[in-house]
C-alpha cells in the first residue's frame, strides 16, 4: 500500500503533469467537486434555515398547539370563551413534551388615528405569556409588564405603526365593536411601548399584543374565562404526535389544532423545501462524479505506458488501480477543500452581515436565513467522497483490460 500512495504521488506532482493534456480535465473536475460542494452546503443550509425560521415565527405569534373551545376553531377572534380552571392549566403533568402553556384571547377592532385607520385583531394574553419567543423581533421600544394592574400599553409592528403614522410612546384609539346590534363600539386608548418586526406579513399587518383583561372587560368575562390555550412543546418534530396527546388529555368540549394543520399552506410550501434541496444534492454529486470518471478516463490512457510497465514489473490489475483512486481521492478532497472554505465563508457571512435579502410578502423572512450544522457539513462531504468514489470504480475496471505488451508500445 505504501508503494501505491507512493506512485500515486509521484504522478500527482510528476513535472510533465501541469502541461499534460491532462491538466484542464484535472482543474475542471477539482472546479465541478469544490462548486458542487458549495451548493450543496447553501441549498441545506438555507434551505433548513427557511424552514426553520418561518416555523419559529409561526410558533411565536401562535403557539404550536392550539386548544380552543369548538364554536373558536376556525375563526381569527374569540367567539366563546373557555373556563381557564383545568385540569391541564398552568401545568400540563399529563403530557411530559408540553414546554409551556399560556392563556390568551383576542378581538377585531379598528385603529383610528386623525390621518388614517386600520383593521386590527387585538391579542390578549396575560401574567403568563412567554415573551421569549416575540422578543428576538422586537426593533424598538419595551416589552409590557401585564403581571400587576391594568396596563395600556401594547407592542405593534413596524408595518402598521407606519400605516398609521404612530411611533415609539404615542397613544391611539381603538374601537371594538359589539356583539349585540345597535350598541356604540367600546373604545380603548392604548400606548406603544415596543415596536416589532416578524417579516410575517400575515401577522405585522393584523396583531397587536396587549393586556387580556381589556379584552375580558370588553366581553364582560370573569377573570377565568379566556379565548384559548396555546401550547408549546420541547421538540416541533414531535408536534403531531404530542398534538394527538394533548387531544386526548384535554375535555370532549375542547379542541386542539397544530399550527401545521391551521397554516397548512405555508407548512406544504416549507415541504417543498425538502424535495428542492434533494433534486440540487443529487444534480451537484452526478456532475461532479461525471467530472471526476472523465479526468480518471484521460489520466488512464496518459498513463497507459506506465500501467504497462507496471504490469509487466508484477504488478496485479488491482494494485494499479489503487494507484489511479488514490490519485482520484487526493482530486476529490483537494476540491473538497476549497468547496468547503468558499461555501462555509459564504454561509458565514450572510449569517452574520444577512448580505442577501429577501422579500418578507413572497418568503415571510427579510433576509436569507442560514443554519450552520457541522453535523450536515461532515455528512455532506462523506456523501460526495463515497459516491465518487464508488462511481469511480467502474472506469478503473479499464485497466484490467490493458496488456502489457501493447501498452508499453503505445504511444
Amino acid at each position: 500500500m505504501n508503494l501505491e500512495y507512493f506512485i500515486a504521488k509521484r504522478l500527482i506532482t510528476a513535472k510533465d503533469h501541469k502541461s499534460s493534456i491532462s491538466s484542464p480535465i484535472i482543474k475542471i473536475a477539482i472546479s465541478a467537486i469544490a462548486i458542487g460542494i458549495i451548493m450543496m452546503l447553501v441549498s441545506v443550509a438555507t434551505g433548513i434555515g427557511l424552514q426553520q425560521k418561518i416555523r419559529d415565527k409561526v410558533s411565536a405569534f401562535n403557539g404550536q398547539v392550539i386548544i380552543s373551545n369548538y364554536d373558536n376553531n376556525n375563526s381569527e377572534v374569540t367567539l366563546v370563551p373557555i373556563s381557564k380552571k383545568q385540569d391541564f392549566y398552568p401545568n400540563f403533568k399529563s403530557v411530559p413534551e408540553v414546554k409551556h402553556i399560556q392563556a390568551i384571547a383576542s378581538k377585531a377592532g379598528i385603529i383610528r388615528t386623525e390621518n388614517a385607520f386600520e383593521g386590527i385583531i387585538f391579542k390578549g394574553v396575560g401574567a403568563d405569556y412567554d415573551w421569549s419567543n416575540i422578543k428576538e423581533y422586537l426593533v424598538e421600544g419595551k416589552l409590557p409588564n401585564f403581571s400587576q394592574t391594568l396596563n395600556e400599553e401594547v407592542i405593534i409592528s413596524r408595518f402598521l405603526a407606519d400605516r398609521l403614522n404612530l411611533k415609539l410612546g404615542d397613544s391611539f384609539n381603538t374601537f371594538f365593536v359589539k356583539e349585540e346590534q345597535g350598541k356604540l363600539p367600546n373604545i380603548r386608548r392604548f400606548k406603544i411601548s415596543g415596536v416589532f418586526s416578524s417579516g410575517f406579513q400575515d401577522f405585522d399587518a393584523t396583531y397587536i399584543i396587549g393586556d387580556i383583561r381589556h379584552i375580558q372587560k370588553i366581553n364582560k368575562w370573569s377573570p377565568d374565562q379566556i379565548g384559548a390555550f396555546e401550547v408549546f412543546v420541547n421538540d416541533f418534530r414531535d408536534i403531531k404526535k404530542v398534538g394527538n396527546q394533548i387531544y386526548e388529555q384535554t375535555p370532549s368540549g375542547l379542541d386542539t389544532k397544530t399550527i401545521i394543520e391551521k397554516y397548512s399552506y405555508i407548512f406544504d410550501w416549507l415541504q417543498l423545501f425538502d424535495f428542492n434541496i434533494i433534486v440540487i444534492l443529487a444534480v451537484m454529486i452526478l456532475v461532479a462524479t461525471i467530472n471526476m470518471v472523465v479526468a480518471l478516463l484521460v489520466l488512464i490512457l496518459e498513463r497507459t505506458q506506465m500501467i504497462g510497465i507496471l504490469k509487466a514489473m508484477g504488478a496485479n490489475n488491482w494494485t494499479v488501480r489503487k494507484i489511479f483512486l488514490y490519485n482520484a481521492f487526493y482530486l476529490i478532497m483537494r476540491g473538497l477543500f476549497w468547496g468547503n472554505l468558499i461555501g462555509i465563508s459564504l454561509l458565514l457571512i450572510q449569517q452574520q452581515f444577512g448580505v442577501v435579502a429577501l422579500n418578507p410578502e413572497n418568503y415571510y423572512v427579510n433576509q436569507a436565513p442560514v443554519y450552520l450544522n457541522w453535523g450536515y457539513v461532515l455528512l455532506l462531504n462523506l456523501l460526495t467522497i463515497t459516491v465518487c468514489f464508488l462511481v469511480l470504480l467502474i472506469p478503473s475496471y479499464i485497466i484490467t483490460r490493458i496488456s502489457p505488451v501493447k501498452a508499453i508500445r503505445f504511444d
